[in-house]
């Protein structure tokens, strides 16, 4: 009778070792299945968490939405001594702030993780990236202080006089330069968040720019293409998903900031189209009335809706930056 040898490898004795005869029997521990429950926890657990959050915040706006009906997102008065309130003056404050924050920080975002990764040299890059990091780090309480000991006065003593005599004339314009100049408004509000969420957005894009395959980027070199071009047609198509995903993320931290916005916007319940106007956001407003609504009160119901408008501004910022995505992919043909 002929007999065949068979040369097992150190990694197949390895593998029949652990799923021999003792892994069937119960006596050796299943660390895959352990792992696959844990990672399964964690990603209910998440989904858990958010609805349980999205559930508070209903719940206990439920009272006020009862009480208004539709006119509480259309109306701007907030008014503790009446008990009227509506949300359309907060709600315009926290965009508008929002927007202006994000028009100032991308591009200045953009243009420091590209040069940071692109065209400094190691050790400045290095240096300057943990600036950046440091900046990232500052209590958004100190952003707030220092734009109302700095910010504030600047804005009321040259930047919006100086505004209004170049542009108060102007017809569409003067609108959005116009009030008295106590440098505190939504233009003043959107500054510092714009210093605020641009070391997030930086520190994002200096990542992705950084895993670029260097290949993709010698390619474009090698065909004579400039840095601009590179740029362009090689660098920013290849990083978009995560460019759009930094700015969304600035974006929120830009829409939940409450103490430093509160130091210089004016926390006034009102809109004003010009930019120089004090105004409010949901989020300072929140931290302003919470502390003197009482437990089961309609003014805590309404802040309790203000939370949630919150939360689906924040979810159509994103659901807005995918569809858009999604249609620049498909521009490409991709």
């Amino acid at each position: 009778m002929e007999t065949t040898s068979q040369t097992v490898s150190p990694a197949a004795r390895v593998i029949g070792d652990e799923h021999g005869p003792e892994a069937g029997d119960g006596r050796r521990f299943d660390t895959d299945i352990v792992f696959r429950w844990l990672v399964t926890a964690a990603g209910i657990g998440v989904l858990l968490l958010l609805g349980a959050i999205i559930l508070v915040m209903v719940v206990g706006g439920m009272k006020a939405m009862t009480a208004f009906g539709p006119a509480f997102l259309f109306t701007s008065v907030w008014n503790p001594v009446t008990q009227h309130f509506g949300a359309l003056a907060p709600v315009f404050g926290t965009i508008v702030t929002s927007l202006i924050g994000l028009i100032l920080a991308v591009p200045l975002a953009f243009g420091a993780s590209f040069w940071l990764t692109q065209m400094a040299p190691a050790r400045v890059a290095a240096g300057v990236g943990m600036a950046v990091q440091l900046l990232a780090a500052v209590p958004s309480i100190i952003f707030g202080m220092w734009g109302f000991f700095v910010i504030v006065p600047l804005m009321a003593h040259y930047v919006q006089p100086t505004a209004r005599h170049w542009f108060g004339h102007v017809p569409g314009i003067g609108a959005l330069v116009q009030g008295a100049p106590f440098g505190t408004g939504l233009l003043t509000g959107g500054l510092i968040l714009a210093v605020m969420v641009m070391p997030f957005i930086t520190a994002v894009m200096c990542d992705v720019f950084a895993s670029i395959p260097p290949v993709l980027k010698e390619s474009g070199f090698g065909l004579g293409a400039t840095r601009w071009e590179v740029m362009r047609n090689v660098i920013l198509p290849w990083s978009r998903s995560a460019v759009v995903g930094s700015v969304v993320l600035g974006m929120g931290r830009a829409m939940g900031e409450t103490m430093a916005v509160t130091f210089v916007i004016g926390n006034s319940n009102r809109i004003g189209w010009s930019l120089f106007a004090p105004g409010n956001t949901i989020a300072s407003l929140i931290a302003l009335e919470f502390p003197e609504s009482p437990a089961g009160s309609l003014k805590l119901s309404s802040l309790m809706a203000l939370g949630a408008i919150l939360m689906v501004l924040s979810f159509l910022a994103l659901a807005a930056s995918r569809v858009l995505l999604g249609m620049s992919k498909k521009g490409d043909g991709r």
